[in-house]
């Protein structure tokens, strides 16, 4: 898991937040901006469930959600409960009894759909329970189920945006009369700029830590294009204090994406950064193999140093003068450097070698 007080000083000025605590994971105020995902295999299959959350982990995930779909599903909570002290929350959308039961086998948060857990007295139950049990409740609005519920209705919102914000919103007040302030807020639709608007309205309104997310974006291709954009707009706003990269793929990519969208914007530190030219005909060799053996060599790597690969003077140490060290590629060998000054000269094939050597060093000293 990675370090929570290790983050950037951004220039970003993030929304100030009242602060919940997820298990040991700190969300709004001034804690880091954490990373979340979802276990995608049946939460009843508990040991399936295990491997799962032990390689999200691994990868730096720090609040992993599960499905609850029935009793059966909130009876394995318990167990899995026992056997790891991952923060853990419970994603609940249509029974209260399933929210209820969640929290009484150890849930960390419970997740609740105000498009379809409608009736006030149960949801009173599920406050006054989480209320019992010391833990936050993120009220997660969806626009489909956001919009389910408003068909046929006269005086509906205008655009998916302003329905989930204003959902977000009357729903809130029933939380305020229970005097309930442990909450997180989300409202994700597959659509991107509808996504940001939601978060935009909802800014305004509350001072609630938000978890954002671009919902059902698609696979790892388009997806993480799109969350991309979305969070990467809504971060650089100061918009956000916990996330998700939704993908259709294996949840260790969702949090391979968060953390590259985090530290692109110096908001979190993860490891090494490489800054390599796209390549063109002035590329003076395979510069393609060099930054792919580099990169898996220092996948390991938690050290924050910046790694420039260049292919010609033109992108050599003047355009990566950022960079903490860094090779230009010239007719037979390639100019070593650091911090901007060229160092010495490395052979053409000892390139990725060098460069590993000298990041490793760095992390050492």
């Amino acid at each position: 898991m990675a370090d929570l007080t290790d983050e950037r000083q951004s220039n970003i000025v993030r929304r100030k937040t009242r602060r919940v605590n997820v298990g040991k994971i700190p969300l709004g105020g001034d804690a880091p901006i954490s990373i979340q995902s979802m276990t995608k295999v049946n939460t009843e299959d508990v040991d399936a469930v295990l491997r799962q959350i032990d390689e999200l982990l691994s990868e730096g995930c720090e609040i992993i959600r599960l499905a609850i779909p029935n009793r059966n599903a909130a009876r394995a909570l318990a167990e899995i409960r026992k056997r790891t002290d991952a923060p853990l929350v419970a994603d609940v959308h249509f029974n209260y009894r399933l929210a209820l039961e969640s929290i009484d086998s150890g849930a960390d948060k419970i997740r609740i759909n105000p498009g379809y857990l409608v009736k006030q007295d149960e949801i009173r139950k599920v406050i006054r329970r989480a209320k019992a049990a010391g833990i936050p409740i993120r009220i997660g609005a969806n626009s489909g189920s956001i919009l389910r519920g408003l068909r046929g209705k006269k005086a509906a919102p205008s655009n998916i945006a302003e329905a989930m914000a204003q959902r977000v919103a009357d729903y809130l007040k029933l939380f305020q009369e229970e005097n309930f302030p442990d909450l997180v807020i989300s409202l994700k639709a597959p659509d991107v700029l509808e996504t940001v608007r939601a978060y935009e309205l909802m800014a305004d309104r509350c001072d609630y830590p938000f978890h954002i997310g671009i919902t059902a974006s698609g696979p790892p291709s388009f997806g993480v294009v799109k969350s991309a954009i979305g969070l990467g707009h809504l971060l650089m706003r100061g918009i956000g204090d916990t996330l998700r990269v939704s993908l259709t793929g294996a949840p260790c990519e969702e949090v391979k994406a968060a953390k590259r969208i985090l530290q692109s914007l110096d908001l979190r530190r993860f490891g090494p950064t490489i800054i390599s030219c796209p390549t063109c005909g002035r590329c003076k060799g395979d510069l393609i193999p060099i930054v792919e053996e580099v990169e898996e060599q220092l996948s390991a790597l938690t050290q924050p140093i910046k790694i420039a690969v260049m292919g010609c003077e033109v992108n050599g140490p003047g355009e990566a003068a950022g960079a903490d060290i860094g090779v230009a590629l010239g007719k037979r060998c390639a100019f070593f450097f650091k911090e901007g000054k060229i160092v010495r000269k490395v052979a053409m094939g000892r390139i990725a070698r060098e460069l590993v050597a000298e990041a490793r060093s760095l992390r050492n000293d």
